[in-house]
């Protein structure tokens, strides 16, 4: 009789990498499902649900997403301010407008990982910038293409 043990990684264990991914021309949902599995570290040989054992993901160039097709003026984002009668919608474009491009990513990858206490640590190691430049120079992040 073989008795076999699966080992389980400890937090303290967990080494994140920094990636860098240049989100211009990309298509939003695409994008946001391969980050959303960097997120959570799928991509390791030592991958465990429970512990937030993903990487870093530092995202550019957010503001140059793509839909396809008519999403860009169909899709609608719904939000409550909390009071009667208070739903807001709007659409992609409105928001790029009103120059929260990024939001469009951000909600896209928030809503493609789990509904458990680890969401907010995991969004907490995304970092979402709208141009070129970015804070984590110091961080050496490795370049990431998608293609």
């Amino acid at each position: 009789m073989y008795h076999f043990k699966t080992d389980s990684i400890k937090e303290k264990e967990v080494n994140p990498k920094w990636w860098l991914v240049d989100a211009s021309n990309q298509t939003v949902g695409r994008l946001a499902s391969k980050i959303a599995h960097l997120l959570q570290g799928k991509h390791k040989p030592y991958y465990t649900p429970h512990i937030n054992c993903g990487d870093k993901i530092i995202v550019i160039n957010a503001e140059k997403v793509r839909f396809t097709g008519k999403k860009m003026t169909e899709k609608t984002y719904l939000s409550h301010t909390g009071y009667p009668g208070g739903q807001r919608s709007t659409t992609p474009k409105e928001l790029i407008k009103k120059d929260k491009a990024e939001r469009i990513l951000s909600l896209a990858i928030k809503r493609m990982l789990p509904k458990t206490k680890l969401r907010k640590p995991f969004l907490g190691n995304l970092f979402l910038y709208k141009g070129p430049q970015h804070n984590h120079t110091a961080q050496q992040p490795e370049q990431l293409n998608f293609t």
